[in-house]
């Protein structure tokens, strides 16, 4: 019998190559031990909308923890299984500071993502990578049901001062992401800061509590992987917390174990290692 039933992956950095695919072994071995009764879940920071393509090319369409846990979605039925939303006194007081301080604010709810037009091409290039985004005039980012805003600056230093600022200003709790945005491969140039506001949640750990409440999972039979501090939370929490070799120092501090890169075959070992079946040999095509 298997140690552990249950298997959470982040996204970028983790699952996703750099290139933004899924190595073909690497699908392999995840819809291999889904077949075979694994629960396979995706817990990410994307939208519903960005997490769709990566969801249907993996080809396991279970619920998918999306916005750092502040919502559920359901890729079968599409539409949000759980969601928490921001207040529209806090959205409209984190509005205000983005415009009193230059910023690029990004509001997003199901099925929606709204951003005003951006004052400098550095600001507008974080965009590009945003699928279905709209460019709206200001009165339009107030939208019922917010689950995010994204705050980019160009402005700040460093996050971590950018986040706190943002915490003060925060008439409720919150729950805070924030990272430079040349973590991302997309963005190894950015001279950006990012800060996602989302309303108050366990983060990531989300997952485990719905495995649990949902399908009888509980957290010391999961393994959970991801690369960034807005993974602890899961990793932390899971019966196997991994990290990935590529991942930050903050997170692999807190990891059970670390393994190789996310350009690697490593995630599929490990699968082969925790859950032994049929050979995940590479693809060729």
């Amino acid at each position: 019998m298997p140690l552990y039933d249950a298997l959470i992956l982040d996204l970028d950095g983790t699952l996703l190559e750099d290139t933004g695919n899924i190595a073909p072994r690497t699908r392999n071995a995840l819809r291999r031990i889904s077949d075979q009764g694994i629960h396979v879940m995706i817990a990410t920071g994307r939208s519903e909308q960005s997490a769709k393509p990566v969801i249907e090319d993996l080809g396991i369409l279970n619920p998918t923890l999306i916005y750092n846990g502040a919502a559920i979605w359901c890729p079968k039925e599409q539409r949000l299984l759980e969601e928490r939303n921001l207040s529209g006194e806090h959205l409209e007081c984190l509005l205000r500071y983005a415009e009193t301080e230059k910023l690029l604010p990004v509001v997003m709810c199901a099925g929606s993502k709204r951003a005003l037009s951006p004052r400098s091409e550095t600001l507008n290039y974080a965009l590009h990578d945003m699928k279905y985004i709209e460019i709206v005039p200001e009165s339009e980012m107030r939208i019922d049901r917010p689950i995010r805003l994204s705050l980019f600056s160009d402005r700040h230093q460093d996050t971590e001062s950018f986040a706190k600022k943002v915490r003060e200003l925060s008439p409720t709790e919150v729950y805070l992401t924030w990272f430079p945005l040349n973590l991302l491969p997309s963005h190894r140039d950015s001279p950006l800061q990012v800060v996602d506001v989302q309303p108050q949640c366990d983060g990531k750990r989300e997952a485990l509590r719905f495995l649990q409440e949902n399908n009888g999972i509980p957290p010391d039979r999961c393994v959970a992987i991801g690369d960034a501090p807005n993974d602890i939370p899961m990793v932390e929490a899971a019966g196997l917390g991994v990290a990935m070799g590529n991942g930050m120092d903050e997170l692999k501090a807190k990891a059970d174990r670390v393994i190789g890169s996310n350009n690697s075959s490593a995630i599929a070992e490990l699968v082969d290692e925790l859950w032994p079946g049929k050979s995940t040999a590479e693809e060729t095509s």
